[in-house]
């Protein structure tokens, strides 16, 4: 077994999967000689070990106990000392920041003895039973598992008692009081004593935090994250240092930048006479960071002059959490900070003019899924609103819905598809159900840095915290703001930017990013964030390999794309264009009793077809449109067999039955399929369908050769679906070619198809041969690859995959690596072994994918093709996929 405990002196920031995120930037600032309190960390090597065996490795023990003597030494006192107790805390820090999902207890080490030594030697009996009732309830809460309502309403219950409303009003004797009915509880509820041992409280408090890694809400929130649950959490053992001695001591958490809007200056929250959790949990409402500068000059000129240091050497907006003990700062945490969108692109651009990064880092600190936040629709500064109360704007967005006042309820309304607001006091981590299911927070307590303000940011979720206006009483469900009372049910919008909340629904508009990509809005007409996005999008254009075509059937949506930056159209699905008025026309075409019935169905639909293939190839002139020739089973285009089968017997004991209706259930049975979806489809019904592929080729072809009559510049190139056996294809080109012939001799219309079959990519050596390019289909390949029918899978049982692990994320929604991805680069290379110039795309969903599109850029792929809207993030993410590559 490796060494499991590191000294903070002896780590650094660049041991992060080892010391996990927290203990590797203590031991950074440790090294810089900034003021951390002594302490050291357990390795997640220790933890994975314990989650994989349920015991903690044995040389684990021997590791603490040399490092806790290390620590008594450095600190002159010892751990259960009666007369002066050293008190640590057990903090969780995973390598990738988990704000609030894992455990933290404090003021470890105190008992009933060393409770009174705390007394004397701080003078301040209050603090010390202060301190000995946050142990207890913390310890029985985490370790233990006990419900925290029990401790909070004994809280309660002394203070009303007291006849107050504020923690602080509670004295020594009534905190004594607190602990004794505390320890009271952990007899009753856990069946044990509270531990007086130091010890013991120290292991205990250990194994809870390796145990927190695993807890529900620590689950949610890495596949919320995406972040791999085998990583585990390191623990750090830190000495504690007291912000709740008086009022001359305080916690806070400072940002060296605006997380919401990027700017510089001085922000953060701070709360006197405070300990630990206090700020983040909003149990108090802070004061702003900057008022520190009157309660204690000399800690606020010390910790600006550290942010200045951490930001300097970090290169990047950080996230400090300090303690002043009676005028003495002390720095418990530093991280690069979470922050919303449009601060990491305003960030980002900052840190280029100031010299910090250069333009390739920045672009590989902003994200594709960033950007996509960033075009969410705001509120209409014009429309007709009704202010209730205007708070911290903690997350950016424009959301509506109903009051929900609980995280159950939010998910039970966003199941039955309603938006809700959640709205609480404050949140906890136990709240993160409510929080994902809520289209935005809105919480009575907190600020910028509450739990629900950085799990918010962290998750692009629009919030406004610390409406002190409102009373908010869960019981009854209802919120109270001047002469105003609103229920549940009732509608609310909240603006996460500028902290507003609004009485029902507020009408939205175009974000200005949107309207940049529209090309209504110049990057340079004072817009900030707009200025960014346009820096960091063009230098993603410059360095991306990887081609961005659109997937578009209109000449609508392919305008459109061409002004959000589409190369071509990568997929064009024609069937689209035979649904609404033209089925009628599709009906006639399978009822047809013979080639004459049938070619004049045809006939009827090819001039329909060519002014789609005009309209589509002018809107995209100079660009290639790959335009996939009909592939969904014909039951899609014709009534539903159950339905119309009822019709027809009704009609038939009314006597009145249609000869067309019997011809068309006649139809529709000799069609039926038990799996449409891997019947007559794609290259299937060209072969069977005489004239079908024939028809669509001659549209295509006519519109090219009429567009190029005018002087324009079509580039068509046709797809044909669902080949599994290189035979289809030969057949299906020899056809193509012929009718192309027919119409413009000369021109070069490129012949290409779909890899949507396992089959199809395990021979893709062998197609190739007949193939100009490839695309791959990655929605039905997932489907075939896997055995699942998207249409019905989804909704039936991936939730439940999804909760035990067995998906981190939709295969639909971001490409499978290991199963479909494999198949992708078996085509891949067996195409290309065939043709080495082969052209090769993709236009399934996952092409607007970010994480996929670093997958297809890794294979060798020439473009992907995604929807519209899309197109932005794909560019951008294709910019850092080749950075990366690098």
């Amino acid at each position: 077994m490796p060494k499991l405990v590191y000294d903070f002196a002896e780590g650094n920031k660049d041991l992060k999967q080892l010391l996990g995120g927290k203990g590797a930037n203590l031991a950074e600032m440790t090294n810089l000689g900034l003021p951390v309190p002594p302490g050291f960390t357990i390795t997640a090597d220790a933890c994975r070990a314990y989650l994989s065996t349920g015991d903690v490795p044995a040389e684990l023990a021997d590791e603490i106990d040399h490092h806790v003597a290390l620590l008594e030494q450095k600190m002159g006192k010892k751990l259960g000392q009666a007369d002066d107790p050293l008190l640590v805390s057990v903090r969780s820090g995973a390598a990738v920041s988990m704000p609030g999902m894992m455990e933290t207890v404090l003021n470890v080490g105190l008992n009933d003895d060393s409770v009174n030594g705390l007394a004397h030697q701080s003078g301040n009996p209050r603090f010390a039973w202060d301190a000995y009732r946050r142990l207890v309830q913390m310890f029985g809460k985490t370790v233990l598992g006990m419900d925290g309502d029990v401790f909070e309403d004994a809280i309660e219950a002394a203070k009303q008692s007291k006849g107050t409303r504020n923690d602080l009003d509670l004295d020594a004797d009534d905190l004594k009081g607190l602990v004794d009915t505390f320890k009271q509880a952990v007899h009753d509820h856990a069946g044990r004593e509270f531990p007086q041992d130091p010890r013991t409280q120290m292991d205990l408090a250990i194994e809870a935090v390796f145990d927190s890694w695993n807890a529900d809400r620590a689950i949610l929130y890495r596949r919320q994250e995406r972040i791999p649950a085998d990583l585990g959490t390191a623990v750090n053992i830190c000495s504690m240092v007291f912000g709740n001695l008086g009022m001359d001591s305080g916690t806070g958490v400072a940002f060296t930048r605006d997380p919401a809007g990027g700017q510089p200056g001085v922000y953060g929250d701070y709360l006197q006479n405070a300990q630990g959790e206090d700020v983040v949990a909003g149990i108090r409402n802070t004061v702003p960071l900057a008022d520190l500068e009157q309660l204690d000059k000399a800690s606020y000129v010390d910790l600006m002059r550290i942010m200045a240091t951490l930001e300097g050497h970090y290169r990047d907006l950080c996230d400090i959490e300090f303690t002043v003990e009676r005028g003495k700062l002390w720095m418990l945490q530093t991280r690069v900070g979470k922050r919303t969108a449009a601060a990491a692109f305003r960030i980002a651009t900052s840190l280029i003019d100031e010299g910090v990064i250069d333009t390739g880092e920045a672009l590989g600190r902003v994200k594709g899924a960033q950007l996509a936040q960033l075009m969410f629709p705001r509120f209409d500064a014009d429309a007709d609103k009704d202010l209730i109360t205007k708070a911290i704007g903690a997350s950016p967005g424009a959301a509506s819905g109903q009051v929900v006042f609980t995280s159950a309820a939010a998910v039970e309304a966003a199941e039955r598809g309603e938006k809700v607001i959640l709205v609480r006091r404050e949140t906890n981590p136990d709240d993160l159900h409510g929080m994902i299911a809520a289209q935005g927070i809105l919480t009575s307590r907190g600020g910028k840095t509450s739990h629900a303000a950085v799990v918010a940011r962290g998750m692009g979720k629009t919030c406004v915290c610390g409406a002190e206006d409102l009373d908010v009483n869960v019981a009854k469900g209802t919120i109270t703001v001047g002469g105003t009372m609103l229920e549940a049910g009732e509608l609310i919008s909240i603006d996460g930017t500028t902290g507003e909340v609004f009485r029902g629904e507020v009408p939205v508009v175009p974000s200005p990013v949107v309207q940049y990509f529209e090309g209504t809005l110049a990057p340079d007409a004072g817009d900030e964030l707009v200025a960014s996005v346009h820096r960091l999008i063009r230098y993603a254009d410059d360095v991306r390999r990887l081609g961005v075509r659109t997937n578009a059937d209109t000449a609508d949506d392919a305008a459109r794309a061409r002004r959000f930056g589409a190369e071509g159209i990568g997929l064009c699905r024609t069937e689209h264009m035979f649904l609404g008025e033209r089925r009628e026309s599709v009906e006639r075409l399978i009822l047809a009793a013979g080639d004459a019935d049938r070619d004049a169905a045809l006939a009827e639909l090819e001039p329909l077809q060519r002014d789609d293939f005009l309209e589509l190839l002018d809107a995209m002139d100079g660009l290639p449109v790959t335009i996939r020739l009909i592939d969904p089973p014909l039951h899609e285009f014709l009534p539903s067999m159950e339905e119309l089968a009822v019709k027809v017997a009704v009609a038939r004991e009314r006597g009145s039955a249609s000869d067309h209706d019997e011809k068309l259930l006649a139809a529709v049975e000799r069609l039926h399929e038990q799996n449409p979806m891997l019947g007559l489809r794609g290259v299937r019904l060209g072969l069977v369908i005489p004239g079908l592929f024939a028809m669509q080729v001659r549209a295509i072809a006519t519109a090219a050769l009429e567009l190029r009559r005018r002087g324009r510049d079509p580039r068509p190139e046709i797809m044909i679906p669902l080949v599994g056996a290189v035979q289809e294809l030969h057949l299906v080109r020899d056809e193509v070619e012929r009718v192309l012939a027919e119409v413009d001799a000369g021109a070069e219309i490129p012949i290409g198809t779909m890899i949507e079959l396992p089959r199809a990519a395990v021979i893709a050596d062998q197609i190739a041969e007949a193939a100009d390019f490839f695309s791959f289909g990655t929605n039905d390949l997932t489907q075939t690859t896997w055995g699942f029918s998207r249409d019905d899978v989804e909704g039936a049982f991936f939730s439940r995959y999804l909760e035990k692990g067995i998906f981190a994320v939709s295969p639909f929604e971001s490409i499978d690596r290991e199963g479909v991805g494999a198949l992708v680069r078996t085509g891949v290379d067996r195409g290309r072994a065939t043709k080495p110039g082969l052209k090769l795309g993709v236009c399934g969903e996952h092409g607007g994918d970010p994480d996929s599109i670093h997958f297809f850029h890794e294979v060798g792929l020439d473009y992907v093709s995604c929807s519209p809207f899309r197109i932005p993030v794909a560019r951008l993410e294709a910019g850092r996929a080749a950075l990366l590559d690098e």
